[in-house]
């Protein structure tokens, strides 16, 4: 895929020039003509979507960013609307000739650096919560009690501690007390009681669950300490007294939570977590490409990125292998991929079954357009690694987690990782918070962003306008990657968002 992008101020965006469309920088009217392309508009075009400038028989593939997105499921003329209406999703075969691209990372003049945590094990925080996690739901209550209790004047005594967050699910129970279901929202729980952004847990059981205290323990190799602190309700007495130990097992944790300080470290200690949720015509073109850019600017300084969702990549997958290390690498991803296509198809799915409805009203019309945008999110470096949902992130560099694409259950895979930040792109506004990992939330249009000024961090709609460079973007995006993981509050931490968004991959049957 091409990573030159024609951005000047015309009505139309042309991405690559082999493309058969152009995408709407506006909405064009009926007769409007676009100079440039040498087209008059047959429809009219929103904001967003795409025009064709060639013809393309029906059956014939269509190409954006130099890529099939679809194939024509009617004769498409010049000048036409090119959507639901006449593009479809069809299997074809992909290239994925296994590290052709793959290529040196260049290393930067001089080294970033930002004000972290340093935890004694040797691993840096880019924030300071103690977490009250539940085992499952029929604890979710009593997490939450302990963790209401903390108010920001109790906290007025410890000022370095960010908060006290409820980590609840909806499960825990109902489902086989052994195998794959199980075994995820183990590694999950355990991935957040371990979390670099946790100076110290209290994890919560009602007693009879599936999810037993014990075997999370032995599965997880977890060891209860001074700052994990496991109480189960059942044998505490209720939920009154289970509530008092709770909030006693946090009173005790605050003074060790509070004596920490920032202190200056390299930028090899960020590991971002990658997402886009309500993703339009331009995710692709604008905040994407330029978050890919601040992407490469990290790993190039020793961080580390993760990439998810892949029903999300689906049919741009090839672009990734071409990026891998290794063969080895490469089968990984190739094989998440397959057991996708399984997956889908014997729960009477399909993998097209993504764009989302608001997705399609922005302008994007198949699974392959949505996944070509959505991989330039990663950047253009090296994939040097492929992990399982939730499982440890021990690379440095461009890493793929294998993930669902519903949003909130992919970014706590990325966090119970390791992520101890996340990325997040939008087209139509979501509201994405997250704890205990920051949330950075970049809006694709300058209309989006003027409407949810609130919630958004930064406009990337400026690219659009060619007002700005997707370059200069990317390195707009990593200085404030650099601030927020120094402390800078986010608009969702502002609000006070991220106590809700724990949502573990639930795999298996609920009995």
């Amino acid at each position: 895929m091409s990573n030159v992008i024609s951005l000047v101020r015309h009505p139309t965006l042309r991405l690559n020039p082999n493309d058969d469309v152009v995408i709407a920088a506006r909405p064009l009217q009926a007769g409007a003509k676009v100079e440039a392309e040498g087209v008059t508009c047959v429809d009219a075009i929103p904001a967003g979507h795409k025009l064709a400038v060639r013809a393309v028989a029906n059956g014939q593939p269509v190409k954006r960013y130099d890529q099939i997105i679809g194939f024509a499921t009617a004769d498409i003329s010049p000048g036409q609307h090119v959507h639901t209406h006449n593009l479809a999703f069809e299997m074809f075969e992909r290239d994925y000739a296994v590290g052709v691209d793959a290529k040196p990372t260049p290393k930067p003049a001089a080294p970033a650096t930002f004000m972290g945590i340093v935890r004694t094990d040797g691993r840096v925080a880019t924030r300071n919560y103690i977490g009250v996690i539940s085992t499952v739901n029929c604890s979710a209550s009593v997490s939450k009690y302990v963790a209401a209790h903390f108010t920001p004047e109790v906290l007025k005594a410890f000022p370095n501690v960010d908060g006290v967050v409820p980590i609840t699910h909806s499960s825990g129970c109902g489902m086989d007390s052994a195998g794959a279901g199980i075994d995820v929202l183990r590694r999950t729980i355990a991935g957040y009681c371990r979390h670099v952004n946790f100076a110290g847990v209290v994890i919560i059981g009602l007693g009879c669950e599936a999810n037993q205290m014990d075997a999370l323990f032995q599965a997880q190799q977890m060891h209860e300490g001074t700052l994990l602190k496991p109480l189960i309700i059942q044998t505490s007495g209720g939920t009154r007294k289970t509530v008092e130990a709770g909030i006693a097992a946090v009173r005790s944790m605050l003074p060790s939570a509070n004596d920490v300080k920032r202190t200056r470290v390299p930028a090899s200690h960020i590991t971002i977590g990658l997402q886009c949720g309500g993703s339009d015509g331009y995710s692709g073109i604008t905040a994407n490409p330029a978050l890919g850019a601040a992407c490469d600017l990290l790993v190039s300084h020793g961080g580390t990125v993760i990439l998810s969702e892949t029903p999300e990549i689906y049919g741009a997958e090839h672009l990734l292998t071409r990026r891998a290390v290794s063969q080895a690498v490469a089968d990984k991803l190739i094989r998440r991929i397959k057991w996708w296509e399984e997956y889908t198809a014997r729960n009477d799915g399909s993998m097209d079954n993504n764009p989302s409805p608001g997705n399609k009203a922005g302008g994007l019309t198949t699974i392959l357009e949505k996944s070509l945008g959505a991989v330039a999110k990663g950047g253009t470096t090296n994939l040097v690694d492929v992990v399982e949902y939730a499982q440890p992130v021990n690379a440095k560099g461009f890493v793929f987690m294998d993930t669902p694409g519903y949003d909130p259950v992919s970014a706590t895979g990325q966090v119970a990782g390791g992520a101890n930040l996340i990325c997040f792109t939008t087209g139509r506004g979501s509201v994405y918070g997250c704890k205990p990992a920051p949330s950075i939330k970049l809006a694709t249009n300058s209309m989006l962003y003027e409407r949810m000024s609130e919630d958004m961090d930064v406009n990337c709609g400026a690219i659009v306008d060619g007002t700005v460079s997707v370059q200069d973007k990317g390195r707009e995006i990593f200085e404030l990657i650099l601030r927020v993981a120094s402390g800078e509050a986010t608009k969702s931490e502002a609000l006070g968002m991220g106590n809700d968004e724990f949502v573990p991959w639930l795999l298996g049957a609920v009995m």
